[in-house]
């Protein structure tokens, strides 16, 4: 049974389901994976490689570190065995972050703005740590429809079943 908080919880249900996502996505070739198929972000790749982009984003704001340069327009990777690598690489780095993330610190307000939207606001950092995550789930989501038109299916998505299937 998972015991710890919700960065924690949902830091482990991201590392196991991009896990299913990649392994549903490497039974493509790459012409499968880069074609344009009508998503948000256009192809299988991109949208993965987005997500990857938005860990990094946010985890900078959260840890003061600069961790990526390029524009959300701009892919991170071209090859794919380098976006894998830099996904598990990722999953690593947000469960050990989120391991050392304290209650305190989650419940402190935070004031910024958004680039995106050019609004200030101030709310607690948890709210951005589970934006973090939704941000993964909702790209995901897309991927998973995107592997479904193939006839891949990414298996069990279900956040109740992480702790029976880890155990």
């Amino acid at each position: 049974m998972f015991q710890g908080s919700m960065p924690q919880l949902m830091a482990a249900y991201n590392q196991w389901q991009n896990q299913q996502v990649y392994a549903a996505a490497l039974q493509l070739s790459d012409e499968q994976r880069q074609a344009q198929r009508g998503a948000f972000f256009g192809s299988i790749q991109r949208t993965l490689d987005h997500i990857l982009w938005g860990d990094l984003m946010w985890l900078s704001r959260f840890t003061g570190e600069e961790l990526v340069n390029t524009p959300s327009s701009e892919a991170l990777f071209s090859e794919f065995s380098d976006l894998h690598a830099a996904r598990v690489a990722m999953d690593a780095r947000l469960i050990a972050w989120a391991d050392g993330l304290s209650a305190e610190w989650l419940n402190e307000p935070v004031t910024w703005t958004s680039k995106m939207y050019g609004f200030t606001q101030t709310i607690p950092r948890w709210v951005q740590v589970q934006h973090l995550f939704n941000h993964q789930t909702h790209h995901r989501g897309q991927v998973g429809t995107l592997l479904k038109q193939y006839g891949i299916d990414v298996g069990v998505t279900d956040l109740p079943l992480l702790s029976m299937l880890n155990d």
